[in-house]
């Protein structure tokens, strides 16, 4: 039985990257574009009057920004999946819009390519979080910064950066040579651990306390 396209509202607040968007989008059978939205009150006008299965947020706009309006839009319409677009995709920026209930955050200058790809495994149910940005006020070692208090193992580092790129279980366990029922409980001894109820919050933690890096992967 053929699935009904992906219904996406798009919100920002120049009219020439909503276009980009729609461009992309509309090029595709499986997936519809079914209105704009200039700010976040908009968005969640717009959320009540077409319940979209996703919405693409710009993290900055007038008025509500992106955070609220993703705060607001998963609080009224839980159904509703949000994927956070910015060119600012510093840990802050990223960990805030995932704190608020985004599913996901990518940079504008994704590809078409990328982008499709998001929001497909949004809507499939995982989490899909860009490279991370160092702040401005990260650009340069701190020899005083404290360490993380959460301690993990190099396999729970792993995991965990899998989890936080949006790896299904599955996925996980083909990386680590393990089975899926054998990924499914690192994966839940993980969110135990981090003291954390989804995939979601443990991907925000992870990009907010700097749990992983490149390198765990």
């Amino acid at each position: 039985m053929e699935q009904p396209p992906i219904r996406i509202l798009l919100a920002d607040d120049h009219m020439l990257v909503r276009a980009g968007l729609a461009r992309v989008i509309g090029g595709r059978a499986d997936m519809e574009v079914v209105g704009e939205a200039e700010n976040g009150e908009e968005a969640l006008f717009l959320c009540q009057k077409h319940r979209p299965d996703i919405v693409l947020m710009d993290v900055r706009m007038e008025g509500m920004g992106g955070i609220g309006a993703t705060e607001a839009i998963r609080r009224f319409h839980p159904k509703t999946k949000v994927v956070g677009l910015s060119t600012f995709h510093d840990q802050r920026t990223v960990s805030d819009m995932v704190a608020a209930g985004a599913s996901g955050f990518l940079s504008k200058i994704v590809s078409a390519e990328e982008l499709v790809s998001a929001i497909l495994r949004v809507h499939a149910g995982e989490v899909v979080l860009t490279e991370v940005a160092p702040a401005p006020s990260e650009t340069r070692p701190d020899p005083g910064r404290s360490k993380p208090a959460i301690e993990l193992g190099e396999q729970q580092r792993t995991t965990l950066a899998l989890l936080t790129k949006g790896y299904t279980n599955p996925e996980i366990a083909r990386y680590l040579g393990v089975s899926v029922p054998t990924a499914r409980y690192h994966v839940s001894a993980l969110l135990a651990k981090l003291e954390v109820s989804n995939r979601a919050e443990a991907a925000a933690l992870a990009v907010r306390e700097r749990l992983v890096s490149a390198d765990d992967f």
